[in-house]
This record gives structure tokens, C-alpha cells and sequence, in this order.
């Protein structure tokens, strides 16, 4: 897709989550791959951390991300395949506003075209909440470059066009200035 280089390009501040009961941040390579690739875009990174698969340790730290003013943009990896332990989108779906269906139909699309058949076992989903942009990955190194080179890297990108998500930033919590205006 094309990108408009008349526009400037509009940094945001990305948080990063690995969920995991076994790796620690010397041995995040998918956190790593996800770190890279967005510094490597202009963007900065927020904050970043390895919480255990725990529904309520996961929600926790989405949630205190999700109502700090300095996150745009969450994404996790880890999580969101079928095993027991394997809790992510439990933990963070039931924050969003609004889904993101279309993320994780474009995700597989692109996992297809890798992994064939196999991108059935993952979970990966999106959805905004409290207007920040929340996605929800594999654990793999893979995944995480698929989803940031194949979606992500555009759609947070301002100068991408037709259109991006930076650009509706701005409108994200309109219902919530709407209730603050009535109440």
C-alpha cells in the first residue's frame, strides 16, 4: 500500500507484553522481534513486560497500560493458542470496546500463506480500549514479524493511505467525552 511521503510520519508509543511462564527479557525473542521492528519504524517504546499466563496478571498490566496517557498502541504475544495454559485472549478481550474482527481475519491471512493450515491454533485478535489500540499475538518469533510487517507496520503509520489508524486517534474515546458532557 502506498505511503504518502508528503505527510510526516507520526511516532507513537507502543507497549510491549510478552506472556510467558518460562522466558525472561534476555530470552524474549519475540518481544525482541516486536522491539526491533518498531524502533526500527520511528516509534518509541513505552514500557515493556513478561507477566506469567495468569488471567489476572495479563489483565493488569493491559489495564494500567490501557489508563496511562503515555501507551498508543498495545501488543502481546504469547498466549493464544489452545493449550490450558494458554489464557491471553481471555484476559484481554473482555477490556475491549470494540473488537477488531478485522485483524484477526487479515492476521490469518497472512499466517496461511507461511504456515498453511496451522494458523488455526492460534488466537490472535485487536480491539481499542479506552483509545488505545490493543493486539493480541503468537508467541513465535514468526508470528510477531508476520503481524508487524504484514498489518501493523502500515496501520500505524499516518502517511500510510487509503487510511491507518493513527488518523482516527483522535476520535477513539468520543464516547466517553459524550458521557462526560451528559453526566
Amino acid at each position: 500500500m502506498p505511503i504518502d511521503e508528503s505527510l510526516p510520519f507520526v511516532p507513537l508509543s507502543i507497549a510491549v507484553l510478552t506472556v510467558s511462564d518460562t522466558r525472561s527479557l534476555d530470552g524474549d525473542r519475540s518481544g525482541d522481534t516486536l522491539v526491533e521492528r518498531l524502533v526500527r519504524a520511528g516509534h518509541r517504546l513505552a514500557a515493556r513486560a513478561i507477566v506469567r499466563d495468569k488471567i489476572e496478571a495479563i489483565r493488569a498490566q493491559v489495564r494500567a497500560w490501557i489508563e496511562d496517557p503515555g501507551v498508543d498502541v498495545v501488543i502481546s504475544t504469547g498466549g493464544t493458542g489452545f493449550t490450558g495454559r494458554d489464557v491471553t485472549p481471555e484476559a484481554i478481550e473482555p477490556l475491549f470496546e470494540k473488537r477488531m474482527d478485522g485483524f484477526s481475519a487479515v492476521f490469518h491471512r497472512l499466517s496461511y500463506d507461511k504456515i498453511g493450515t496451522s494458523t488455526i491454533q492460534s488466537r490472535a485478535t485487536g480491539g481499542v480500549a479506552g483509545a488505545t489500540y490493543i493486539f493480541v499475538l503468537p508467541g513465535s518469533p514468526g508470528a510477531c514479524k508476520d503481524a508487524w510487517d504484514g498489518i501493523l507496520a502500515a496501520q500505524l503509520d499516518y502517511r500510510h493511505r487509503p487510511c491507518n489508524f493513527v488518523e482516527i486517534m483522535p476520535r477513539l474515546d468520543e464516547h466517553l467525552k459524550r458521557g462526560k458532557l451528559k453526566g
